[in-house]
């Protein structure tokens, strides 16, 4: 067709439109017949003629023909079903690649219509749908080129992307693909009813599953174009689905649940049966990464999954889609027709089911981390809900197994559970009966467990420890010797720090006030190798470049201290007495006190880890030899990496003039820089200090073979001392009297 025949195409659809209320026989066909020419031609890339095409009148004349085809009906007259099909591929190829296009049939209300169109087709959709959606296969070409046209008009082009938005096609789209091709169909509703008359029924039901998995196809490339918008946009303009896409989107993980149907006669040995597992694959991976990104960024989706699992009765979809994304990790599997594709195939899936189900842990984590219903207290007999039950019983039944596929539980169970027990009350409920679940954490610590598990594991433990009763229950679970047990500390795990100083942090908060759990944070074990738990920590905080891991790692030991020499312990029987000296004497050592000192120094911007280091320290030095230990730690130099300076790090006290230790900082000298500094240091840190000096400087408490550096400190000391002893100022007086005991100390 030569560019004259062209214009002259369009201009008889110009004409052919005119005559349209006429009412002609035959007019359809001849509009059919026109189309199809026209559009077959500009499937040849011409831009001139595309170009004067799209400024002619025919965007126009399109749009008001496929008006012109429906009369009021929801769906085309029968007759004109055929004449759509070519006006929408005329349409589709007069923009492909081409904005000035785009920008025409935009503004001549053609794509309008043609969304319109797709919305009459889902208003077909029942309420409750048993299986795909009957259509003909004329109608199929319709609602696939439609979505096609779309596609092609929108690609690159934000103008119409904003339009369709607006619309909200890409629901409509969404709706009615999943209707038509539901995921798995094929399985169970093979035998498709076709057009009366067909000649070859089987010939015509594998165009129709051909049809209804390419729109499907198309669908996800529309979905994905959309998406793709201007990164200036606003969050609402890019957001193209709520909480109503939710039952649509987890359709494909139910196809990939058993029951599996066998593959039916009708595929069997043919081609289609292998694009038909190909696009259910696909549907499962575009359908698992966007339920993650909703999850992850629209509040109204994670609210919408997170409202209460009473009754999965149907009456909230959110509920309902949950409970299809809970099944799909506790019972989605390879399906067993997969075995009949490529070996290389079936891998290739079988990594990307995996990938799959970890986007839907993501997606429930990030449910269970919004503040919702999801905890229940309703049920008695089942603490927490129907999901912390499920929860629950995911880690009993998989502790310890190794089977494929468990460990996406127990991660999922263990990150879920943590983000809920964000409170006392949760936290308790989930250690004490009937849940209990302490020991099953206990179990699933095994050195050989994948590190992501551990970090849900211990992260879960992290917030179970924080809440005070449950420590002693947690320690009788032993899960401060499985933590050891499991070398969450050692060297080979320092690559998940994060994993690290939350396995830490349980450390710190079960030995906050419990000295039986210190007890076993100290006690060595049979095979000695790695140390005790205390041991492997201290040797990661020596070793670790990272400011977390040294700072919580010895704020344990400063929780260590602090519960040995408790003023309960006075009331300890004989055994436990003694128990408790044995472990005193285990920290009252050179490295325990350089540990502490360093805290110490390497905390200018955090005055509560200072305070927490003194602390320690003034009970240590109270210890026989504790002094001289004490001592000799603050008047040491400090390692270079304390005292480097760092925007990221806290750094050591900056040299002060008259600085009484010649060469390197000391932490001896950010305790002087703390009592100088009133205004960033609060008067219980300063009034501490006060009197770990005053504790230093009493007769018999440092080695008599040091008098010449207590000296010094006194000498270093006693100026600063004084001053605080003469301030009038009110807010100051707790100092004040701490530093006149400490001057009476020394005296």
């Amino acid at each position: 067709m030569s560019s004259a025949s062209k214009k002259a195409a369009a201009s008889k659809l110009g004409d052919l439109l005119a005559r349209l209320p006429l009412n002609q026989p035959e007019q359809w066909n001849d509009i059919e017949t026109t189309a199809r020419g026209l559009a077959d031609e500009l499937r040849v890339k011409d831009v001139q003629q595309q170009t004067f095409l799209g400024q002619s009148l025919l965007p126009q004349t399109l749009s008001s023909l496929l008006k012109g085809a429906f009369s009021g009906a929801q769906i085309p007259d029968p007759q004109a079903k055929a004449a759509i099909y070519e006006l929408l591929r005329v349409g589709a190829n007069l923009c492909m690649d081409h904005d000035e296009n785009r920008g025409h049939l935009l503004e001549a209300g053609y794509l309008d219509t043609v969304v319109q169109i797709l919305e009459n087709y889902a208003q077909l959709i029942p309420p409750t749908p048993s299986a795909p959606l009957p259509l003909s296969i004329p109608d199929l070409k319709v609602v696939k080129t439609s979505i096609g046209l779309l596609l092609n008009a929108s690609i690159g082009y934000d103008v119409v992307k904003a339009r369709l938005t607006s619309l909200r096609a890409v629901m409509t789209i969404l709706k009615l693909s999943m209707s038509l091709y539901p995921p798995g169909s094929w399985l169970t509703h093979a035998e498709l009813s076709v057009d009366e008359g067909s000649s070859d029924p089987n010939a015509a039901i594998l165009e129709s599953w051909n049809l209804r998995s390419g729109l499907s196809s198309w669908t996800w490339r529309m979905i994905s174009e959309l998406r793709d918008t201007d990164e200036e946009a606003s969050p609402q303009t890019r957001q193209l689905f709520g909480a109503d896409a939710l039952p649509y989107l987890v359709q494909p993980l139910k196809a990939f649940v058993p029951p599996y149907p066998e593959t039916p006669s009708l595929f069997v040995g043919s081609p289609a049966r292998h694009a038909l597992v190909q696009q259910d694959y696909d549907l499962l991976e575009e359908a698992c990464g966007l339920l993650e990104s909703l999850c992850l960024d629209v509040d109204e989706v994670r609210l919408s999954l997170g409202r209460v699992l009473k009754s999965p009765d149907g009456s909230e979809s959110g509920v309902v889609c949950l409970m299809d994304m809970l099944t799909f990790l506790d019972k989605g599997d390879y399906p067993p027709f997969w075995s009949a594709e490529t070996q290389s195939e079936r891998a290739s899936m079988e990594k990307g089911f995996d990938m799959c189900k970890a986007a839907i842990v993501k997606a429930v984590v990030e449910v269970a981390g919004e503040q919702n219903e999801l905890w229940d207290d309703s049920n008695p007999e089942k603490p927490g809900g129907e999901f912390v039950h499920t929860m629950v019983q995911w880690i009993r039944s998989h502790g310890g197994l190794k089977e494929r596929h468990r460990e996406d539980l127990i991660i999922c169970a263990t990150l879920s559970l943590g983000n809920l027990a964000t409170g006392d009350p949760h936290s308790i409920a989930l250690v004490k009966p009937p849940v209990a679940l302490a020991p099953n954490l206990a179990q699933l610590l095994e050195p050989e467990i994948d590190i992501k598990v551990k970090h849900g594991i211990v992260g879960l433990l992290k917030h179970l420890a924080q809440a005070q009763s449950n420590r002693a229950v947690l320690g009788e679970a032993g899960i401060i010797q499985r933590l050891a047990a499991c070398q969450i500390w050692g060297e080979k795990a320092d690559i998940a720090e994060r994993v690290q100083v939350s396995a830490i942090g349980i450390a710190k908060y079960m030995c906050n006030a419990n000295v039986e759990n210190v007890f076993a944070l100290i006690a060595q074990p049979q095979d000695d190798s790695a140390g005790s738990a205390l041991d492997q920590i201290l040797a990661l905080v020596r070793r670790s470049d990272s400011i977390a891991v040294k700072s919580e790692g010895t704020r344990v030991l400063v929780n260590v201290i602090k519960s040995l020499w408790s003023s309960e312990s006075a009331s300890d029987d004989s055994a436990k007495a003694q128990k408790r000296r044995v472990c005193m004497a285990g920290v009252a050592n050179a490295s325990c006190a350089a540990s502490l000192a360093q805290l110490v120094g390497r905390s200018k911007k955090y005055p509560i880890l200072i305070n927490e280091g003194v602390v320690a320290l003034s009970l240590l030095s109270t210890h026989a030899n504790g002094g001289t230990l004490v001592l000799d730690a603050l008047l040491n130099p400090l390692p270079s990496e304390v005292i480097r300076p760092s925007q990221s790090q806290p750094v050591s006290a900056i040299p002060t003039e008259g600085s009484p230790i010649a060469g390197s900082h000391t932490a001896f000298d950010m305790l002087l820089s703390v009592l100088r500094n009133p205004e960033t240091m609060p008067a219980e840190v300063r009034s501490n200090v006060c009197a770990l000096l005053g504790q230093l400087g009493r007769k018999n408490v440092v080695d008599e073979s040091r008098a010449q550096d207590v000296a010094r400190m006194k000498s270093s000391a006693k100026e600063l001392l004084e001053g605080l002893v003469a301030d009038p100022e009110e807010n100051t007086q707790m100092v004040s009297a701490s530093a006149k005991r400490a001057l009476e100390a020394w005296a």
